[in-house]
């Protein structure tokens, strides 16, 4: 269980931030999808803050959700080597403006674009030590290749791998170096002149951009402003991804018709593209993606029953990509926790921990999961409590 310190520090952080916008207790939660209860116990740090009432307070107050939480909710050794992983690429991303230095055993082009895309795999196939591991290297020849020899395909690879930055960084909760991430991607992308890759940027916008809709919402318009000439199947998946985007957004509003529509939208565009498209941008585009994007919406609009019926009605392709594999799982288990469904949603974390450790441990809806199990089970079992601590409740 999270020890009380730990409630009480972000319930204060709440607290905080709701005395700077000059909000009693009541008229926050009155802005809120949760009870005044609920706030009241949060802010006096007599329960937990989940991963949705935290994003909710901080669009409510129009805040960065950075504001009310650490960059990752992780022991200490936990820390320590997430430190120690991403601060190479942390360094390899401050070399885009600097003079090239020499280059010792410089890797053809074709080589780092290969492994470029072999980054970007291994992001969708959970293994981010793995991403991590070659991401400086991949950085800084990629950035050597631009400054000496620069080329579409070039800063194309270039503006991939700050993306596969984005992706490590965000996936472990480093949401500054995932920003300059997605900085140094439109950087990146402007140079390819790719209209794609830049509306791809627009679209990781939206999702991180949690405290205001009408901001994920002009990212979202930004993107699809530039593919409106595009006709080629890479447009229609991006396009596609981008309504998906929206989805997202628009769920975070409570926006029912526009979420319908965004989703109805989406599918247009993935029976245009042969139903599933999951190798344009390793976006995993297609009618799986957009089932788990409609069950997510629901979890955030807290429709539970409904979530429900949808989670237990989707059935996964056997070739979809790990990292949309464990989501679900996780979403899946937030939701039998949330409908009195105890033994299922520990089933299902536990076969998310299987799946995919790396990405599910980090996942804020596992600990979640995790947090109200703990919580509603008279004689939480042996296995509910290694979950516990394997995430550092």
């Amino acid at each position: 269980m999270p020890t009380p310190s730990e409630n009480r520090r972000v319930g204060a952080r709440i607290r905080e931030q709701r005395r700077l916008a000059h909000l009693t207790q009541r008229q926050l939660a009155q802005r809120l999808p949760y009870s005044y209860s609920l706030l009241n116990q949060v802010e006096c740090g007599a329960r937990e803050a989940s991963s949705g009432l935290v994003a909710a307070v901080a669009a409510a107050l129009r805040i960065d959700i950075s504001l009310l939480t650490e960059p990752e909710t992780v022991t200490t050794a936990q820390r320590q080597r997430l430190a120690a992983m991403v601060q190479p690429i942390r360094y390899a991303l401050d070399l885009y403006d600097l003079s090239p230095a020499p280059v010792q055993d410089r890797l053809p082009l074709v080589r780092l674009i290969a492994s470029a895309d072999t980054a970007c795999r291994q992001v969708r196939a959970t293994r981010l030590r793995a991403a991590a591991g070659i991401l400086p290297d991949l950085i800084t020849g990629l950035t050597h290749e631009v400054q000496t020899r620069p080329s579409t395909d070039a800063w194309r690879a270039l503006a991939s791998v700050y993306r596969t930055a984005h992706d490590v960084a965000l996936k472990v909760r480093y949401s500054d170096l995932a920003g300059v991430a997605l900085d140094r991607m439109g950087w990146a992308a402007e140079r390819a002149s790719d209209p794609c890759l830049a509306a791809v940027r627009y679209y990781k916008r939206a999702l991180v951009r949690q405290e205001t809709h009408e901001l994920g919402t002009r990212l979202i318009k930004a993107g699809h402003f530039l593919l409106a000439e595009e006709r080629s199947r890479e447009a229609l998946v991006v396009t596609g991804q981008l309504h998906l985007g929206a989805v997202a957004v628009a769920a975070r509003a409570g926006d029912r018709e526009a979420v319908a529509g965004h989703l109805a939208a989406a599918q247009g565009l993935a029976d245009q593209v042969g139903g599933e498209a999951g190798d344009v941008h390793w976006l995993s585009f297609g009618r799986t993606n957009i089932a788990i994007h409609a069950l997510g919406a629901r979890i955030r609009m807290r429709q539970w029953d409904d979530a429900l019926v949808q989670a237990r009605a989707i059935r996964l392709r056997s070739d979809t990509l790990t990292s949309r594999r464990a989501r679900y799982l996780v979403d899946r288990a937030v939701v039998e926790m949330e409908t009195g469904h105890a033994a299922a949603s520990l089933q299902h974390l536990v076969e998310a921990r299987r799946v995919a450790p790396e990405q599910t441990r980090y996942l804020p809806g596992t600990r979640d999961a995790i947090s109200g199990l703990v919580h509603t089970m008279r004689r939480p079992p042996e296995g509910l409590a290694h979950m516990a601590a394997w995430v550092g409740l």
